[in-house]
């Protein structure tokens, strides 16, 4: 749920303010559904949705922008194909981690990172994480993990090396990192991954492009 990218200084002008079109629309139609629904920011779903019985709406002030159901579908059959049956860790992907929980059914044990409470629903598999704070987690956690999975809520340098710390601590041996096409010289140099063919999509049609990176060998 990474997308947009780390606010920057720029020379301050008189001219007023413009997002581009794309991002407008975009915002748009974020707000429209922030005002039926944020109230409670979760709604109930009585559909066998691809995010399990729990809708989260996204909250553009944390980044968050969803999977499409083709890529959580994807990225989550890989996911099982590569745990061997050892635990999983998602750091900021909450609907892709809802997506496996649901399909897994409990066989690989598996956690999820997440900054926003309100996936908080998950119980003793939900840890608070603020990527500010990289290694702000319990000390048995080092080393446990089969595969780290994670997607950095932007599109920085800051954000992506504390997110490194993070996965460096958390993994035993495989890393799937969903970030941006933008990140790749810094994504390969901190975690020695690889990008694969697959690119991840979203709900919403985003600007940049975003790209899936592997340590192993992937069928992506």
């Amino acid at each position: 749920w990474n997308k947009m990218a780390a606010p920057h200084d720029e020379q301050l002008d008189d001219s007023p303010p413009k997002l581009p079109e794309d991002t407008l629309k975009l915002l748009q139609e974020f707000l429209a559904e922030q005002s039926v629904s944020r109230q409670s920011g979760l709604t109930l779903s009585n559909q066998d949705g691809n995010f399990g019985s729990v809708k989260v709406s996204e909250d553009w002030q944390l980044s968050q922008f969803w999977y499409d159901e083709s890529t959580t579908k994807t990225l989550t059959e890989e996911i099982i194909r590569v745990s061997s049956c050892g635990r999983v860790a998602f750091i900021s992907c909450p609907t892709l981690f809802n997506h496996f929980v649901k399909v897994n059914k409990g066989a690989v044990d598996s956690v999820l990172l997440e900054y926003d409470d309100r996936f908080g629903y998950h119980g003793n598999n939900f840890i608070k994480y603020d990527y500010n704070e990289p290694l702000a987690l319990p000390k048995e956690m080092k080393g446990q993990f089969e595969i780290v999975v994670a997607d950095p809520p932007f599109l920085s340098e800051e954000c992506l090396s504390k997110f490194a710390v993070t996965i460096k601590f958390l993994a035993r041996d495989k890393v799937l990192l969903c970030t941006g096409a933008v990140m790749e010289e810094l994504a390969v140099r901190l975690l020695g991954v690889k990008p694969c063919n697959f690119q991840p999509k979203h709900e919403r049609n985003l600007g940049n492009d975003f790209k899936c990176y592997v340590n192993f060998e992937s069928i992506l």
